[in-house]
């Protein structure tokens, strides 16, 4: 079992979605994100060099959130992964999830959310 770092909740308002009010009028989503790493050079060393940074992370994510939409959270996710392992080699597995709470369903719902994992 790997370490974990772990980013909850990084917003972004952004225009995705299958419909075209969706594209116009944007709405707010949701990133949860698991980083599997090995922490224990950056313990023993206590320098950024020897772990993630999750603040270029979290850029990398809201600039996905933000800008060219897609159709699916489907796809948003597996792109996101996709930046996070191949910019950030010390990350051995990534979950994403998505959360997009004012999808447009015919029912009430809290959050309506997908997650993908990806490894190396």
């Amino acid at each position: 079992m790997s370490d974990q770092i772990i980013l909850t909740g990084i917003h972004g308002y952004g225009h995705h979605g299958l419909f075209e009010s969706e594209r116009l009028n944007g709405q707010d989503f949701y990133v949860d994100l698991i980083l599997d790493v090995d922490l224990a050079p950056s313990a023993l060393s206590d320098a950024i060099d020897d772990t993630v940074n999750y603040a270029e992370i979290t850029d990398l994510t809201y600039e996905e959130i933000t800008t060219d939409p897609v159709n699916l959270i489907e796809k948003l996710a597996y792109r996101i992964a996709e930046r996070i392992l191949e910019g950030h080699p010390k990350v051995n597995t990534v979950t994403v999830t998505v959360h997009k709470p004012q999808a447009p369903v015919e029912s009430k719902v809290k959050d309506i959310s997908v997650t993908v994992n990806k490894s190396r």
